[in-house]
């Protein structure tokens, strides 16, 4: 079986790639991700993350049209292949194989100094 792990940032990028369907282009899974998670992104981290899941081929990219907003250029949207909607399946598998692992009396113990 391919081994599909994939870091933390990338699982969020795919699955906000997934939750914004047909308008997933860089500026709107910034934002996304910034809306939701409550986290700064920076365009250079999600470049390079974009760029590497393309060459993993879990993420496929292709030209928007042309708008004059953006002085001709098209956007660049990105979809999730069939290899990254496997990617990100084994990710929540072994999520929640590793959550229903924990035993319950973890649970019920008081954490010190919370």
């Amino acid at each position: 079986m391919k081994d599909y792990q994939l870091g933390e940032f990338e699982e969020i990028v795919l699955l906000t790639v997934g939750i914004l369907n047909n308008a997933a282009y860089s500026i709107a899974i910034k934002d996304e991700i910034e809306s939701r998670l409550s986290r700064t992104v920076s365009m250079g981290a999600l470049h390079t993350a974009l760029k590497r899941m393309e060459d993993k081929e879990y993420l496929r990219s292709y030209a928007g049209e042309a708008t004059e907003e953006r002085v001709g250029r098209p956007r660049r949207y990105f979809e999730i292949t069939a290899l990254g909607k496997k990617a990100i399946q084994h990710a929540k598998v072994t999520r929640e194989q590793l959550w229903a692992a924990i035993p319950d009396t973890i649970w019920q113990a008081k954490l010190a100094g919370i």
